[in-house]
């Protein structure tokens, strides 16, 4: 008799590896990944991760690998241990992000650039801050194949724009806003707040003034009222008098007397 053992098949959730060597690499692959999120925020089928091991092939854990961010689009945002592919209706990441360390080997990104050009990336980044160096590779019918002109390219996938300067890389969202980090967003929001704040404070200001302006305009109106009444009055007794000056000359006339001698 032959008894048959089902074995689980164990997918680690992490490689053992850190995530970046150093400050300015982990700064750069933070960079990137939370502003992939922040710009697909509002799109629930789009998942963006940051050094998470991805497994392509049901049962084979031993091929692996961790992009320093990758974005796959028609699959659903949510915690994940790992992105096992077959669990993901087989959508394999279309855009993956690799930031480049001193450490890096040419031998270890020859290995990932053709894993991703077995498993169907469809745009792959490659940056390394030290140099400030950047390349780019995207799917053709012959596979991924280097971008020609990466200064001022668009990505296809993303809509964000690659701009290298003397000094560092720039990326800008499709609405041309750039990406910044959480100190330079809270910096804005805070920049924005005082902004708002300042305004807020100059419409009250006005609204106060323009309250003033009606208080005197109230007054002039209530001045000018009184001042009616006072010539109405006036104008009442001096209509008073008349008649009293007429009644008494009447009864001077009617006793022989001229009222004008």
């Amino acid at each position: 008799m032959t008894i048959s053992l089902d074995c689980e098949i164990f997918y680690p959730d992490s490689d053992g590896q850190p995530m970046a060597d150093n400050t300015l690499q982990f700064r750069w692959i933070v960079l990137i990944k939370e502003n992939l999120e922040l710009l697909f925020a509002d799109q629930p089928d789009v998942f963006v991760a940051g050094d998470l091991l991805w497994y392509p092939v049901e049962g084979r854990p031993e091929i692996r690998v961790a992009p320093d961010a990758l974005v796959a689009f028609g699959r659903p945002k949510g915690e994940r241990g790992s992105y096992k592919q077959w669990e993901e209706d087989n959508i394999s990441p279309q855009v993956v992000f690799e930031i480049l360390s001193p450490g890096n080997r040419l031998a270890e990104m020859g290995k990932k650039q053709q894993f991703y050009d077995d498993y169907g990336v469809e745009e792959y980044y490659i940056y390394n801050p030290n140099r400030n160096d950047l390349h780019g590779l995207y799917r053709t019918a012959e596979g991924l194949r280097p971008i020609e002109e990466i200064q001022n390219w668009t990505s296809p996938r993303l809509g964000i724009r690659f701009v290298l300067s003397g000094t560092t890389l720039e990326l800008y969202r499709p609405d041309g806003r750039p990406f910044l980090s959480f100190l330079e967003l809270e910096q804005r929001a805070e920049q924005e707040r005082q902004r708002a704040e300042l305004e807020r404070q100059r419409a009250e200001q006005e609204r106060q003034r323009a309250e003033q302006a009606d208080q005197r305009a109230e007054q002039e109106r209530q001045r000018a009222e009184q001042a009616n009444q006072r010539a109405e009055l006036e104008q009442q007794q001096a209509e008073q008098e008349r008649q009293r000056a007429e009644r008494l000359a009447a009864k001077l006339r009617a006793l022989g007397i001229d009222p004008e001698s």
